[in-house]
């Protein structure tokens, strides 16, 4: 089985039983360099839901290929976890104002938000309205403050490049990690509320906490504590470990669990 995928805010991974040692299947995608990529058999969704238990090492990674019309089209190239030709670019993350794209097709309503991750990183960013809540999950961000509806897209993001003097419009992985232990400086949350006139805002539950800090790892063995955006939080041996979903993605999977040693966290001692 590979990774091929990942799902958020629902928390699954979607994995090929493609055998990469067997025949192709029955569907066959020519890359632009000429390379054949073969088709697996199917895609599972394995629901990571808390309890869940998971008991796979990793093996060899490579390219997750695509998905298509719900098959598998497998790749081997080692690029990792996507290839230049299975790499996709959303433009739209760039814009700031100036569409980047043929023809601008962003007409819907666009929120303009701001949202906190433990304990005091602040994030401005900018989705359709319809799917506001979805986003600020998709992210796990612990508190958030809808400031306004625009008409659309580019001037959405007009908005967010002038707030980004301000605010960061980018928080990464490791970011994120580090404060699931915290909670959100309410003091410092408050106050920048206070400089807006919010539409509403938002406080997330994401069902579990951590006494400490988890260890960052990649792994996929272990109890699923629960999953935050795309951090997977798994017990394993009396330790808690943080993992980016994202770094699973082009992983071979073997059944049973991993047998390489970890860092273990400061509760496995107490």
């Amino acid at each position: 089985m590979q990774v091929v995928g990942y799902e958020t805010p629902a928390g699954a991974l979607f994995v090929s039983d493609r055998d990469p040692g067997g025949p192709p299947g029955d569907l066959e995608d020519v890359s632009s360099s000429g390379d054949v990529a073969r088709a697996g058999r199917s895609v599972d969704r394995v629901a990571l839901d808390p309890g869940t238990d998971l008991s796979w090492s990793l093996g060899e990674r490579h390219c997750a290929g695509t998905v298509h019309e719900g098959g598998h089209v497998a790749c081997d190239r080692e690029t990792a976890p996507y290839c230049r030709d299975h790499r996709s670019t959303w433009v739209c993350a760039r814009c700031t104002g100036t569409c980047l794209k043929d023809e601008m097709d962003c007409f819907d309503d666009h929120a303009v938000y701001l949202a906190a991750f433990a304990p005091d990183v602040f994030k401005v960013g900018v989705t359709k309205e319809w799917r506001l809540e979805t986003r600020l999950r998709e992210q796990g961000a612990d508190r958030a403050a809808h400031l306004r509806t625009v008409e659309d897209g580019r001037i959405a993001r007009e908005i967010e490049a002038g707030l980004a003097e301000e605010f960061t419009d980018r928080v990464r992985v490791p970011t994120k990690v580090d404060g699931l232990a915290d909670g959100v400086d309410e003091a410092a949350w408050e106050a920048i509320l206070a400089e807006f006139d919010p539409v509403e805002t938002f406080t997330f539950d994401y069902g579990f906490e951590v006494a400490e800090r988890p260890v960052a790892e990649t792994l996929a063995t272990g109890t699923v504590v629960g999953t935050k955006g795309r951090v997977l939080v798994l017990e394993n041996a009396g330790s808690t470990y943080a993992v980016d979903m994202r770094d699973l993605v082009g992983y071979e999977l073997e059944d049973g669990g991993s047998e390489r040693e970890l860092q273990s966290s400061l509760g496995a001692f107490g």
